[in-house]
């Protein structure tokens, strides 16, 4: 399989924070998506926002492509649509505004209903937020990538059971740092593939200097505030003796910066975007200095630094030590330890043999931790989820025979009194499909295909398939439709739809997420999804509309020929579902006409049916009879 994708991409990027944020994350979305554009692909970015501006320009987009969303992407570009206005949560933080999804669900819901994505990847889909809404309402390819090397302590310990049954609906996960892999994968457990952040190789980079002058420190301030503290105190304790010069990048007004001693303010200097670009002030360092104790890191920056020729110096903490490679290309501290700072800071100054070794280092990381190198692995694992989608394809021959034949009625899923849960007869169940009006049925009784072969032999007029709802292993039912012997339970899904096929017989999944079936979780349908041949995506006994809704979208999403059937316990229940088809003969004619099929349903009380089941499989023998009498 190709790395690559054959064709240019729909994709859409979604940030749980506002735009304008000065976040990591939404730098990582913004270069990504640009990288990606730079493949040929169309990109969207979806965001909060704290511009009514964009807000109210992106809604007009939004609106005026209402009958064509495809014009929204442009090939080889990226573009930003404000999904709504973000709410300030908390300014405790450094870049703390959040956005709570007040006026964002209902945009997104009503965007992702039409437009025509092949990817949609969401960056930390934790609810409440942009992401999430994203998530619940995407019938694309769903890519997510967890940022954050720390716990969220609502979402792992108060939703927990709730935020798991939200993931199941990630097609592949993605950790941009290992810490961060092992603490989301210790709460809510998959397989998260790791793919490293960037630098803009092209912007950072090394700089004419002069190397017989002072050992030039930089420092930008983007972590936490006590962080900045922390390199003052460890630049007090260096000689002051003209061998060395500091530079503090800051976006803050400097009249909230703390004040410098007047030793201090001849070797070290604040200054602002306004005065020198912070990739000049790498590409000119000698050393850059990252000192977050763990509240705000700041990894982009630590990369941007080593891609500029800087010799990086970094507290201890996990997400850092990750990006130096346990120290073997940069020195470390203790966090909050200012004195060992010190240490380090003046073996770098003393040593240069030590910034020469430490600085080829960085040179020879420059195409490692490109931002193209990031895209080409987020790309292959795009491909690698959409190559699992079916080949929906049409057949000429079999459609051509399929158009001279006559329209009928079909129900793929339902029950005789051969299941141990069902008291209904086949010939009652015969005699009540041909006055529901059907003309093909198929018999799914549990284990068993003893009362599907007698339906076969005693009916009359109506076409029955074959079939048998088999129980795996821990991982769901599955139907085997136009089998001829019994395939027994208690295998994995992979050996019960081998099993099926090996007969010559299409797989079914029945009720995929109703959470009240014995159904196969997420995972485990994507492992098999290329050997599913239909997907119910209505089941007249689901109890939560939104179960059926997920398997609509899970067969959209990978181009599944999606199935519906009552499910009937009891012969009342047979007509609540119909599938509109043209006739067929054989799996291959059913499963091309299934393509083309409408599917339609009527409400019939749940309850209602539910109890007439009761009364045939468990009620006294007198009143059983009674109940399958009437």
């Amino acid at each position: 399989m190709s790395n690559k994708a054959d064709s240019p991409l729909a994709i859409a990027q979604v940030t749980p924070y506002p735009w304008e944020s000065q976040r990591e994350l939404n730098e990582y979305v913004e270069r990504l998506s640009q990288e990606l554009a730079g493949c040929g692909h169309s990109v969207l970015v979806l965001a909060p926002s704290g511009s009514r501006v964009l807000v109210r320009e992106s809604r007009a987009a939004i609106r005026s492509a209402s009958s064509n969303p495809a014009s929204l992407f442009e090939p080889g570009a990226v573009r930003v649509l404000a999904m709504g206005q973000s709410v300030p949560v908390t300014k405790g933080r450094r870049g703390g505004r959040m956005a709570l999804p007040l006026d964002i669900t209902r945009t997104i819901e009503k965007l992702l209903a039409t437009l025509p994505l092949d990817v949609l990847h969401v960056h930390e889909p934790f609810a409440p937020s942009a992401s999430a809404a994203a998530l619940r309402h995407s019938r694309a390819i769903n890519v997510g990538t967890f940022h954050s090397p720390t716990e969220r302590v609502l979402s792992t310990q108060v939703a927990r059971r709730f935020i798991e049954l939200f993931f199941g609906r990630l097609d592949a996960r993605i950790a941009t740092f290992d810490v961060t892999r092992s603490l989301i994968s210790g709460f809510f457990p998959g397989d998260y593939e790791l793919i490293h952040p960037g630098a803009d190789t092209e912007r950072y980079r090394p700089l004419e200097r002069d190397h017989n002058g002072p050992v030039e420190i930089a420092y930008a301030d983007v972590e936490e505030r006590s962080a900045l503290r922390v390199l003052l105190r460890a630049l007090r304790g260096l000689e002051p003796d003209g061998s060395w010069h500091a530079t503090i990048w800051t976006e803050r007004p400097l009249d909230t910066l703390p004040r410098l001693s007047k030793a201090l303010r001849q070797l070290v200097r604040y200054v602002g975007p306004d005065d020198v670009a912070l990739a000049e002030l790498f590409g000119e360092a000698d050393v850059c200095c990252a000192a977050s104790g763990g509240l705000a890191p700041a990894a982009l920056n630590l990369l941007k630094g080593v891609a500029a020729g800087a010799v990086p110096v970094s507290s201890r903490i996990p997400i850092y030590e990750e990006m130096l490679d346990g120290g073997d290309n940069g020195l470390l501290f203790e966090p909050a330890e200012h004195e060992i700072l010190t240490a380090q800071l003046g073996r770098l100054v003393r040593d240069g043999e030590l910034r020469a070794r430490l600085h080829e280092r960085c040179l020879a990381r420059r195409d490692q931790i490109s931002w193209r190198r990031v895209a080409d692995q987020v790309e292959q694992t795009y491909v690698a989820v959409l190559a699992k989608r079916h080949d929906n394809d049409a057949k000429p021959a079999v459609q051509r025979r399929l158009a001279k034949r006559e329209f009928i009625y079909c129900d793929l899923h339902m029950h005789t009194d051969h299941s141990p849960d069902c008291a209904t007869p086949v010939d009652v169940l015969l005699d009540s499909a041909k006055r529901a009006g059907l003309g093909a049925i198929a018999v799914t009784d549990h284990n068993e295909v003893s009362g599907a072969l007698e339906a076969r032999e005693r009916a009359n007029g109506i076409k029955v398939i074959v079939a048998e709802e088999i129980k795996t292993d821990h991982e769901g039912e599955v139907i085997g439709l136009f089998v001829e012997e019994k395939i027994p339970r208690g295998m994995s899904l992979r050996e019960t739809l081998d099993a099926i096929h090996a007969q010559g017989g299409l797989a079914y999944v029945p009720h995929p997420f109703d959470r009240m079936h014995s159904v196969p979780d997420y995972e485990y349908l994507l492992k098999v999804v290329e050997d599913i041949d239909s997907l119910e995506v209505f089941n007249a006994r689901v109890a939560v509309p939104a179960f059926n809704e997920e398997a609509r979208r899970f067969a959209d999403k990978y181009r599944i020929v999606a199935g519906a059937g009552s499910d009937s316990h009891v012969p009342q229940g047979l007509g609540t579902v119909k599938i509109r088809m043209r006739d067929f003969d054989g799996p291959e004619e059913f499963l091309e006409s299934l393509r083309d099929a409408d599917l339609l349903h009527k409400r019939k009380s749940l309850v209602y049916l539910q109890s007439l089941k009761f009364l045939q499989t468990k009620a006294r023998p007198g009143k059983r009879a009674s109940a399958s009498k009437h």
